[in-house]
């Protein structure tokens, strides 16, 4: 159609060319309003032409534009499609895994502390040293206790002689007691026959004709007969008095008891001595690594004063997992644990076992539910995980390090 229309143009463009070759020179007048018409009829001639490239133009623009509209909504597609794989994915691979980051390693810290107050005279450990069982920390100065020792060593000798001096009278006593008792009995038959005869002879005297004797002699035969009585009083009073004879055995017996006794107290007195001595050195309880050192040599220390501590070589993980994570967890199952601190570590461990009470039961200030208003908190049990390998020995874990253990519960 527009090519019929260009044709119909042409041929009125060459009628009027003729026609202004065969008519006469028109005026001026005549001559703009013919020009201004033939404008008007190519302009019109060309808004057709106009129209149609507009439209072409158009609708390349739409075509354009619905093309830009779907890549946003094929992007999000795409995009939602990957979350949904990578989510379904993590939850697969990790349905079976639990994992806390309230976690931190945990071992033995050893308070060393002196038994025996004194100056340090020798200081042989330095901070972070590592130490074996039975190696010097430190010495106190030994004067006073080597002092204390030699007063009971003199002590313990004294109540030896005083004990043997015991057994050596209970000796006698066990020989001499009996012996007295004999010869105080002999005594007594002696003064007896005396006062016997001494009695016959006082009535042989007064049995006689007095114009046969004299009164001198009645007189002296009563007087003996009375000292011969006092003699039989005296021997029968040193009879009784021998007569005590195990008592004196017992009490001899129980004076060497006695020395005994004082020998057992001196003999603890140098234990106890010696023992002070020997607390002046003080060395490693076993092996570790020397931490948090707060003394030096000429320091003044005072039992019970904690100079150091010890931390042993055996660490372990103290884990702090929620009491909704603990249905699947058994001692022995596998845990993988990445420390903050060293993340090129691959550490590796198990579960020994789960503490029977969570933190807040064993807390120095427990809840208490049953008063005021209740809100439910979940709480944590701590779990203790050994760990297998993954620790180099020359990368000793300290102990308080965060950690992050994820447990196979499969």
């Amino acid at each position: 159609m527009a090519d019929g229309d260009r044709m119909a143009r042409s041929r009125d463009l060459l009628a009027l060319e003729r026609a202004n070759r065969s008519t006469p020179v028109e005026n001026p007048d005549a001559k703009n309003r013919r020009e201004n018409d033939e404008r008007e009829r190519a302009d019109s001639d060309k808004e057709p032409a106009k129209r149609s490239a507009k439209q072409a133009d158009d609708k390349k623009e739409d075509g354009d534009g619905k093309g830009r509209k779907r890549w946003p909504l094929i992007i999000g597609a795409a995009v939602l499609l990957l979350a949904v794989i990578g989510g379904g994915w993590y939850w697969w691979s990790h349905r079976d895994l639990e994992s806390t980051d309230d976690a931190y390693t945990e071992g033995r810290a050893v308070t060393i502390a002196p038994r025996v107050g004194g100056y340090v005279t020798e200081l042989a450990v330095d901070d972070n040293q590592l130490v074996k069982a039975g190696d010097l920390l430190l010495r106190i100065d030994v004067r006073d206790y080597t002092v204390q020792r030699d007063q009971a060593r003199a002590q313990l000798a004294l109540a030896r002689t005083q004990l043997r001096a015991a057994e050596i009278d209970l000796e006698v006593a066990r020989v001499r007691a009996p012996a007295q008792l004999a010869q105080a009995e002999a005594q007594r038959a002696s003064a007896q026959a005396s006062q016997e005869q001494a009695r016959a002879d006082e009535r042989r005297q007064r049995a006689v004709d007095p114009r046969a004797t004299t009164q001198s002699n009645i007189d002296t035969a009563t007087a003996a007969l009375r000292v011969r009585t006092a003699a039989v009083a005296q021997a029968e009073a040193e009879v009784q008095v021998a007569s005590v004879t195990q008592q004196t055995i017992d009490l001899a017996q129980a004076t060497v008891e006695q020395r005994r006794a004082a020998v057992t107290q001196a003999e603890a007195q140098l234990a106890a001595a010696e023992l002070n001595l020997s607390y002046t050195e003080i060395r490693a309880p076993q092996d570790g690594r020397v931490t948090r050192r707060n003394v030096e040599r000429g320091a003044l220390l005072q039992p019970g004063t904690t100079v150091m501590n010890l931390v042993t070589p055996e660490v372990w993980i103290a884990a702090n997992f929620k009491e909704n994570q603990l249905a699947r967890m058994r001692p022995n199952q596998p845990v993988d644990i990445r420390i903050d601190a060293f993340p090129d570590m691959k550490v590796h461990g198990h579960i020994d076992s789960v503490q029977m009470g969570s933190g807040a039961r064993f807390s120095a200030f427990p809840a208490e539910n049953a008063t005021g208003n209740f809100v439910k908190i979940v709480r944590r049990v701590p779990v203790k995980i050994v760990i297998d390998d993954g620790v180099p020995a020359d990368r000793p874990l300290p102990l308080g390090l965060s950690v992050v253990p994820t447990v196979n519960v499969e």
